[in-house]
């Protein structure tokens, strides 16, 4: 017996992973709260519609969402949670790492489970892992990340009828570039100020 009504899961986990997102951009360590939230929502939801890797990378979120939260507080309470970036050729190994695990739950999910798009959602499922650990340490690229997940996943859900979901995430691509700029605006005067120092 559903504890919820799919829909209105969905409606709930849609406010408050918009609210995550907004307060992320900003960097308001209060986005952790609304992270764990819509978070623990989605995890239900995509039991129900039978997307396994999605619920996992939902649980995963939760879990992520609360080191994000202790690791911001952290850092905050010694004023030291700057933008960073890396090198190309970390993102070279990182997304090579990401495709090979990618392939690899995929192609045990398409033999061994009645999961829907396998290899599509355990791609989406690896990279995001990889996209939420760069935001918990605000890597500035992790935003062109997230982009392209984005614009691949706005298809996944729509394919398994989440439409509330699939239009969540198409406003997820576009404030992805806003938190980009506006990351990278941080990273440069954290940049200047180093150099004044």
């Amino acid at each position: 017996m559903d504890l919820m009504p799919p829909l209105l899961l969905e409606i709930l986990a849609t406010a408050a992973n918009l609210l995550f997102i907004l307060l992320l951009i900003r960097e308001d360590i209060r986005c952790w709260f609304f992270g764990i939230t819509g978070s623990l929502l989605s995890v239900l939801l995509f039991i129900h519609v039978r997307l396994y890797f999605e619920a996992v990378l939902y649980v995963f979120y939760a879990l992520m969402g609360c080191w994000g939260w202790l690791r911001w507080h952290r850092r905050l309470a010694v004023d030291d949670n700057p933008v960073m970036t890396w090198r190309p050729a970390t993102h070279v190994k990182t997304i090579t790492a990401g495709a090979a695990c990618a392939l690899g739950l995929g192609l045990l999910a398409q033999a061994y489970t009645d999961a829907e798009r396998p290899l599509f959602d355990a791609a989406t499922t690896c990279f995001s892992f990889i996209a939420t650990y760069m935001e918990i340490n605000k890597v500035l690229e992790g935003w062109i990340y997230w982009f392209v997940l984005n614009l691949a996943s706005i298809w996944l859900y729509h394919d398994r009828s989440l439409d509330i979901y699939a239009a969540l995430i198409a406003l997820y691509t576009l404030l992805s570039v806003w938190g980009f700029f506006t990351w990278r605006r941080a990273w440069r005067a954290q940049s200047a100020a180093a150099l004044r120092d």
